[in-house]
């Protein structure tokens, strides 16, 4: 290792071939689950051991293989959720349980028994119709709603459930689910099924209590479209998985990973979705180890009985998908979400995990990075140049080379000599500053941090005790544990402005490499039998570490702020329940077309699964982007949560004004229309922020009953209101947009045409466009004018726009606060609501609880779906006041424009149109 120290470190240690990456067939815990299932080892329930407790019910299962009783679990939680746990009735030391993801303490509804026959147990939900079928022999758990299963538990029969040992029975029998075998198969089986110790390349993995994985199987009744588990650069809905190709969950650096692929790279979120019409429910299976996914869908089949007259009658059987979960450690420990909608299962998955951050408001505008703005004049130069070329943007960030070599918290005294004034010019812009801060600490006594986390025990420990050691950016680093409250504690009080030096509080915080990354280590990350705070192996919580360091750096930014201000943070890693601490996105992408295009469903994937603060790099991280390319990514990124454009070392400069003056101003076009956006986009957050709804929504959210939508990944809407198809092919002439609902009315957000929805178009498109459609029924609140950042721009005037229903109507909201502190949650905060019917536009208080003073008016109104040029438009203030309105009128495009207003956007007030 201290020869590693002395190598030198380089964007090579991540561009790696992929044969470093485990694929299914070399990983044991999978091999012997699949192995096993030929055995039929099936469990059943001694449904005579049934306790009820205040907040459970309880009884045990017992397989016919090993006789050793398993402790089942059944919760009923509020808002029709279940749960079901399974552990070891008297396991050799206690199982992880993972902690800090659950929000918390959960609201149990006591489930009541029913009577079922002799061999089976029947517990209702107090709320709604569902009821859970508990059969004895085999053990099998039906959920059942209006007298139809729509959830199956272990109906294949997988539960499987290897329990702890002694070392030393290893020269034995193998494993609790292991049938006995003679003392000379050992070996072959030890080699096979990596019980104690599992090899890969040169790295051998030793497990202390031998094998320990689970896994459960889950049957969907009646739905073929499932979504979810993220992070893989896959299609949205997810695809049936043939043996050895199952999805993986498992934190990893994977540099330009490889597009329709299952394995897992940056981030994991447990959390399965199925979705039919009439019906949507979810699975979320709380585990931070090592897991895989497998999924098969059953068509629906007609089948012939055997004919007994002139008629052969026929049976249908209908679709079934089915999901077999299995993780390398832990307990099972699951949750049922019942919806029935898309919306009531972000709210029911919101209130397990949390709901996402509201964000500052500089965040939702543009962010300018690269691996390295290589000194303070490089973002000086860069700043200027977006004023110079009148492109907007918020932030500026700054990688690695900012530090004193690779040392967070530090700053390189040559390229960065005076911190404070570099920060002190961006906040005279109304600017931010972002930099880098990764969970690797360089190995130097001399380096504060590493010597405090030292000396009070902070780091992860190898198996031996001491503390682990990894190559990283750094060279030679140990790795704080986040897992321990006393860690974070401690890491967040170094963001405090007296720690941090030179340091302001308009400098933010991305997390990079925290899967975390350790090159040159088993598949680039960390050995498994790493130990972490209260003696748990890294195995158990692998998959949560980079959450853990996104929790403790907002609580940081929180705490120097004496709890005032919201914090940003950027997460490569993340876990379910990230949403509460920031943003995440989608890591090393390539400069290149199909990374755009799959850049859609990952980001679709995210957002339903509770993150809705996403985004892709722009332009890709990797390689250079031709001119074409990085326009079209900065038009797809303009509408998505999370902007930013990025480029790793040794790539060309790529600033928008460096790819001559046509692609100049389609990059600030793009940019622009983002900033002309963010009323509506910052109300959109608000909405998830309450309520749990994405931002970026699949069509089939917001259309649940309209089948065409469901396998629908390359648009998508933006809020309910606008549907974003972005171009993703090079010279593209003519787009093939789909247009959902048939009952719907779509507008074109630049020619303002209207299309009927519940069709295919055909719509020309040239560089400086890419369809937009505003939906009919919406009003979109905008800014008029832009500024050089979004600190600019709260007092500049809103524009709305209407889009009217086929019945003439539309309703929409503007969410305003401060865009900055928590003061929002003291009521500090303005909510409007919007509707037009029967030719009157009414603004009304939505929310009677907010106060919060504005001097902006709506200056402009533009309503499309006009059918004929009104006599007359007059506004009507809450004083009683009716002044005469100036209007334009458009029959070509059924468009009235509206000019000069001066209407309060905080006071009630009519617009009538007659």
């Amino acid at each position: 290792m201290k020869a590693a120290e002395k190598e030198e470190i380089s964007v090579e240690d991540e561009a790696v071939d992929k044969t470093i990456f485990r694929d299914c067939s070399e990983i044991a815990f999978y091999r012997r689950q699949k192995q096993q299932l030929s055995k039929n080892a099936t469990y059943q329930a001694l449904l005579d051991s049934v306790t009820t407790e205040q907040d459970s019910t309880r009884f045990h299962v017992v397989s016919e293989a090993n006789k050793i009783p398993l402790l089942v679990e059944v919760y009923g939680i509020e808002k029709n959720i279940f749960r079901l746990k399974i552990n070891e009735e008297t396991p050799l030391k206690p199982r992880y349980e993972v902690p800090d993801v659950i929000t918390s303490k959960l609201r149990t509804v006591r489930l009541v028994s029913c009577s079922g026959d002799a061999g089976s147990l029947i517990l209702t939900h107090d709320e709604g119709d569902l009821k859970c079928h508990i059969s004895a022999n085999p053990f099998k758990i039906d959920l059942v709603s209006e007298n139809e299963p729509v959830i199956s538990i272990n109906s294949l029969g997988q539960l499987y459930f290897e329990h702890l040992q002694t070392p030393h029975k290893q020269s034995r029998a193998t494993k609790g689910n292991q049938e006995s075998a003679p003392a000379d198969t050992f070996q072959e089986n030890q080699e096979d099924l990596g019980l104690w110790e599992e090899k890969f390349g040169k790295f051998v993995d030793v497990k202390a209590n031998g094998p320990s994985s689970i896994g459960l199987d889950f049957s969907f009744h009646g739905f073929e479209h499932l979504y979810g588990i993220p992070q893989h650069a896959e299609s949205h809905q997810l695809k049936n998985t043939r043996d050895g190709d199952a999805y993986r969950l498992y934190n990893l650096d994977v540099y330009g990973y490889q597009i329709h692929d299952k394995m897992g790279i940056y981030g994991s979120v447990p959390y399965l979705l199925a979705h039919k019409q009439g019906k949507t429910v979810a699975i979320f299976w709380l585990n931070a180890s090592e897991t895989l996914v497998e999924i098969n869908t059953e068509p629906a089949v007609e089948y012939t009985l055997t004919q007994t007259g002139p008629v052969a009658a026929k049976q249908k059987v209908g679709c079934r998908t089915d999901v077999r979960w299995m993780s390398e450690s832990g307990i099972i420990d699951v949750f049922l979400l019942t919806g029935p909608t898309p919306s009531d299962i972000f709210k029911q998955y919101s209130s397990l995990t949390g709901t996402q951050a509201m964000p500052p408001l500089f965040s939702l505008g543009y962010h300018q990075c690269r691996w390295n703005y290589e000194d303070e004049q490089d973002v000086k130069t860069v700043d200027a140049g977006f004023d110079e070329h009148d492109i907007p943007y918020d932030v500026m960030w700054l990688d690695i080379e900012h530090t004193e070599d690779k040392k967070y918290f530090t700053w390189d005294k040559k390229r960065f000599p005076n911190p404070r004034r570099m920060q002190e010019l961006l906040r005279s812009k109304k600017r931010k500053l972002v930099v880098i801060s990764d969970p690797h600490i360089k190995v130097d006594p001399d380096y504060s941090v590493y010597a405090k986390a030292k000396e009070q025990g902070f780091f992860v420990k190898n198996p031996e005790g001491g503390d682990f050691e990894g190559v990283c950016w750094p060279g030679l680093s140990s790795y704080l544990d986040f897992t321990n409250p006393k860690v974070r504690e401690w890491y967040s009080s170094l963001f405090a402005f007296p720690a941090y030096q030179g340091s302001t509080d308009i400098l933010f915080i991305w997390n990079d490499m925290n899967e975390p990354s350790v090159f040159r280590g088993p598949e680039l990350t960390m050995q498994k039998n790493a130990v972490h705070y209260g003696n748990w192996e890294h195995r158990e919580l692998h998959n949560i570490y980079g959450f853990y360091q996104q929790m403790a750096t907002a609580e940081g930014l929180i705490q120097r702020s004496k709890g005032k201000e919201r914090p940003f943070v950027l997460s490569r890693s993340f876990f379910a329940g990230s949403q509460k601490y920031g943003a995440v996105w989608t890591g090393d992408n390539a400069a290149e077309w199909n990374y755009l295009k799959i850049s859609i469903p990952m980001l679709l994937t995210l957002s339903v699964s509770g993150i809705s603060f996403c985004g892709a790099d722009v332009g890709g991280f990797i390689g250079n982007p031709e001119a074409e390319l990085l326009v079209r990514w900065y038009q797809a990124g303009a509408y998505q949560p999370f902007f930013r454009g990025h480029a790793t070392m040794n790539t060309k400069r790529r600033e928008p004004w460096l790819f001559g003056e046509e692609y100049t101003r389609l990059i600030r076009e793009a940019i622009r229309e983002r900033y002309t956006l963010l009323p509506y986009l910052y109300s959109v957050f608000y909405r998830v922020h309450m309520s749990s709804e994405p931002v970026m929504r699949p069509l089939w959210v917001e259309f649940p009953d309209d089948l065409e939508t469901f396998s629908v990944d390359d648009e998508y809407m933006l809020g309910s209101a606008l549907l974003v198809h972005p171009i993703t092919e090079p010279q593209t002439t003519m787009a093939d947009v789909f247009l959902p609902g048939s009952n719907e009315v779509w507008y074109d957000s630049k020619t303002f045409a209207q299309w009927k929805g519940g069709c295919t178009v055909k719509i020309p498109v040239t560089l400086d466009t890419i369809p937009v459609f505003q939906r009919g029924g919406s009003v979109v609140p905008t800014k008029t004018s832009v500024g050089k950042s979004t600190g600019w721009m709260p007092d500049s005037p809103y524009g709305l726009r209407l889009a009217l229903s086929t019945q003439d109507s539309a309703v929409g909201e503007l969410y305003l606060d401060d865009g900055h502190s928590f003061q929002y949650l003291q009521d500090q905060f303005l909510h409007r609501r919007f509707s037009f019917h029967s030719g009157v536009l009414i603004n009304r208080c939505a929310d009677e609880k907010g106060h919060y003073p504005s001097k902006c008016v709506v200056e402009q109104i533009l309503v499309l779906g006009i059918g004929k040029k009104p006599s007359s438009v007059t506004t009507h203030s809450s004083d009683g006041k009716v002044q005469p309105a100036a209007f334009t009128y458009h029959a070509k495009t059924s468009t009235l424009s509206l000019e000069k207003l001066s209407l309060g956007i905080a006071d009630d007030w009519e617009v009538h149109i007659r």
